[in-house]
C-alpha cells in the first residue's frame, strides 16, 4: 500500500510540474498559427467575390492575436494616464480599426510569398518576448519581429516592427506631436478621418496613403 501511495504522489507531483511546460504554447507556434489562419483565409475560394465576409474574418484573427489595449497604451505613452475611461475606450476602438483596415489592404494583395520563421527569444522576466520572422518575395527578404506580451495562458502581440520600424514607436512619436501642437481631441478627430480615407479608397480600389 504504501508503494502504491508514493507512486500516486509522483505521479501526481509530475503532473502538476509539468503542467506550465505544455499550457502554454511557445509565442512562435501562437504568432504562426494566427498568420496562418489569415493565409488560409485570404486563399480560400468560398469567400471569393464576399469582400465583407472575408474581412470580418481576417479581422476576428487579429484581434484575437493583437493586444490593442495594450498598444494603445503605449502609443499614447505619458498621455494615457490623462484620459478618462471612455476615453481609452474610445482610443482603443478608433487606433485597432485604424490597424486592422491598414493591415487588411496590404495583406490583401497576398501571392504565395513565403513566410519563415527563424527565431524566439525572451526577456529575463519570461513574460515578454520577440518572434523574428522574414517574408521571403522573388527580389527582397522582409524581416517582421513580432513584440509579444504573456497575458494568463496567452500570448499577444503588442508591437509589430517591420525592416527595423516600430508601428508604436512611430505612432508615439507622431501622437505626441498632434496632441502637443492642437489636443488631443484634435488627434481623434485626425484618426477617424483617416479611417474613414481608408476605407473609401479600399472601396474604390486605389491605395491608401500613408
Amino acid at each position: 500500500m504504501k508503494i502504491a501511495w508514493t507512486f500516486v504522489a509522483a505521479v501526481i507531483f509530475a503532473l502538476i510540474f509539468s503542467v506550465p511546460a505544455y499550457a502554454v504554447p511557445a509565442p512562435t507556434e501562437a504568432i504562426k498559427s494566427t498568420v496562418d489562419a489569415v493565409i488560409e483565409t485570404l486563399k480560400d475560394k468560398g469567400l471569393s467575390g464576399k469582400k465583407q465576409e472575408r474581412r470580418e474574418k481576417i479581422t476576428a484573427l487579429i484581434k484575437n492575436r493583437f493586444d490593442f489595449e495594450e498598444m494603445s497604451r503605449r502609443s499614447l505613452a505619458t498621455h494615457w494616464p490623462k484620459r478618462t475611461p471612455e476615453e481609452k475606450k474610445e482610443f482603443t476602438g478608433i487606433f485597432s480599426e485604424l490597424l486592422i483596415e491598414s493591415y487588411i489592404g496590404k495583406i490583401e494583395s497576398y501571392t504565395d510569398e513565403k513566410i519563415t520563421y527563424d527565431k524566439e527569444s525572451f526577456r529575463e522576466d519570461g513574460k515578454t518576448g520577440v518572434v523574428d520572422t522574414t517574408i521571403v518575395t522573388k527580389n527582397v527578404k522582409i524581416p517582421i519581429e513580432y513584440r509579444v506580451l504573456l497575458k494568463g495562458d496567452k500570448w499577444w502581440v503588442y508591437d509589430v516592427v517591420i525592416e527595423g520600424v516600430s508601428f508604436i514607436s512611430t505612432y508615439r512619436s507622431q501622437y505626441n506631436q498632434i496632441i502637443v501642437r492642437e489636443s488631443y481631441e484634435g488627434l481623434v478627430r485626425k484618426m477617424k478621418s483617416k479611417v474613414e480615407e481608408i476605407k473609401a479608397l479600399e472601396d474604390a480600389g486605389a491605395p491608401a496613403r500613408k
